[in-house]
């Protein structure tokens, strides 16, 4: 199969593209930099140039592939209804070139506000007023002819080259000179190992993009405040609870995050790709040196 693949280069997307060509899937990546492009050669795929904002690239990519991953996402938070909004566009896009086709579309989105406070099993649509639009263009799609799902990302999406929430928690931990987790630190975040979440995203391709959305969570829960903990063991500084108010001060606009209790299940999505994660626990994984270089 001839797979386009946006966010190719990303950390998530690296991963899927080194699956998909392991598989023997020719890979045609979308690179919006001439260093984006050097490391798809690199890894054998075949260079798209574009980016998410040119949506005549993205057209042209999808119009060339027997399916499509979509992956890329802008994730500075500084201005995330801005970029969730370019998400939509850029899954519509890609969707009018699908659309009355057989040709498989994957749609990444998150985990962190699909059921807040409970388990979230892939039956669950996304809690009222959750800002990204992944699954709405998903749908939106689908309901013209496009073959589309979503795969749902842990937050904690792990493995060596992670630049998202655990080593901003490092990067504070080392800043403010101590781990911190908010009250009793029992509030739970999913986990998965790039790897794993990459497979994933393969079989699910395989399948023709039906039964979803799936659910790229290896672990179901994780009680922050173990991983506050293997941080502290890490930077070798105090482990300690912030009140609410305290948290504020620590964690900044990342408080929100820190406090929320969002474990999910993955079991449908086992049994219906007979997908099993093998790599690393997020706590295991994260208890390496190399999250502590820098």
């Amino acid at each position: 199969m001839r797979v386009f693949v946006t966010g190719a280069t990303g950390f998530v997307g690296s991963a899927v593209v080194g699956e998909l060509a392991a598989a023997g899937h020719q890979v045609l990546g979308l690179a919006r930099s001439d260093q984006g492009a050097k490391a798809l050669a690199e890894m054998g795929a075949q260079v798209h140039r574009g980016d998410m904002q040119d949506l005549d690239s993205l057209r042209s990519g999808a119009a060339e592939a027997d399916g499509v991953i979509h992956l890329a996402f802008n994730h500075d938070f500084s201005k995330f209804l801005e970029n969730c909004e370019a998400d939509r566009r850029a899954i519509e896009a890609i969707g009018e070139v699908l659309e009355g086709s057989e040709r498989p579309l994957l749609v990444t989105s998150g985990l962190a506000l699909v059921a807040p406070g409970r388990l979230a099993t892939e039956a669950d649509s996304p809690a009222l007023g959750f800002p990204r639009l992944s699954e709405v263009a998903a749908e939106t799609v689908a309901a013209r002819g496009v073959r589309a799902a979503v795969v749902r990302l842990a937050p904690s999406t792990h493995g060596a080259g992670d630049h998202g929430f655990v080593p901003h928690l490092i990067n504070l931990a080392r800043e403010k000179g101590v781990s911190a987790y908010i009250g009793d630190g029992s509030n739970r975040w999913p986990g998965v190992h790039r790897f794993d979440a990459a497979r994933l995203y393969r079989l699910a391709l395989e399948r023709g993009a039906v039964d979803g959305p799936y659910h790229a969570v290896a672990e179901e829960g994780v009680p922050f405040k173990e991983i506050a903990g293997v941080i502290g063991r890490g930077l070798g500084v105090p482990v300690v609870s912030k009140s609410e108010d305290e948290a504020a001060d620590h964690f900044g606009w990342f408080k929100g995050f820190a406090g929320m209790d969002i474990p999910a299940s993955s079991e449908r999505t086992r049994q219906r790709l007979n997908w099993q994660p093998t790599h690393p626990d997020l706590l295991t994984d994260i208890d390496q040196k190399a999250y502590f270089e820098g």
